[in-house]
């Protein structure tokens, strides 16, 4: 926030790379370091598992629950992901924005194309590329949590997720962590002195010109 606490619209951060570039990790950090940005919360359809909390992981619904929102179109953005429906709701987004809170989207090409769609003016798109092929595939082989099968159809699934690359507004190429978590809070902090986002520059400069 600037020095004179000047009212702001919020903005949607939206985080999107194939798996093992370091989206995640990036958004972590970041939500560390900045209190003004929150995690967006998905409703599924799927049942918990161990350790998960509801209203925090995500918001767990029924299906009748889930689809009668879907009719009400209340979803900025949803998908039926094999048999459970996942989606973000647009009511707490929204309030979000309206009181000058930014939002953190950890989200694919898919389901920024359907914020698009609905939230365009509120959005900034970051793509995360790795460095190279053969780094991301160390990265995924490192983590050691998949199969040498998984980790082969990881890969194959990034060409396709990095083929969307173009429509995104920034890309950080995460070749050093530190770096890319500078280069992501620079964007943050910029899009956040957009003229259009900072609601309260008409009565401020009003102020300083003595105009009505």
């Amino acid at each position: 926030m600037n020095s004179k606490n000047i009212a702001r619209r919020g903005l949607l951060l939206v985080l999107s790379s194939p798996s093992g570039a370091g989206k995640s990790t990036l958004s972590r950090l970041l939500l560390a370091r900045d209190k003004n940005i929150t995690l967006s919360v998905s409703m599924t359809t799927r049942t918990a598992r161990p350790g998960e909390q509801d209203g925090v992981d995500y918001n767990f619904v029924s299906t009748a629950e889930f689809e009668a929102l879907v009719a009400a179109d209340g979803f900025l953005e949803h998908a039926r992901v094999f048999d459970h429906y996942y989606g973000t709701p647009a009511a707490p987004v929204e309030a979000a924005i309206k009181a000058g809170r930014d939002v953190l989207f950890d989200i694919d090409w898919q389901g920024t194309q359907q914020l698009s769609q609905k939230v365009s003016r509120d959005l900034v798109r970051v793509f995360i590329l790795p460095p190279g092929k053969a780094e991301l595939e160390r990265r995924l082989q490192q983590r050691a949590q998949d199969s040498a099968e998984v980790v082969e159809r990881r890969m194959s699934k990034a060409n396709q997720e990095i083929s969307h690359w173009a429509e995104y507004d920034y890309i950080i190429i995460n070749n050093n962590l530190k770096q890319a978590e500078r280069q992501l809070f620079a964007i943050l902090q910029a899009e956040r002195l957009k003229r259009q986002r900072q609601t309260g520059l008409v009565s401020f400069v009003h102020e300083i010109t003595g105009e009505e």
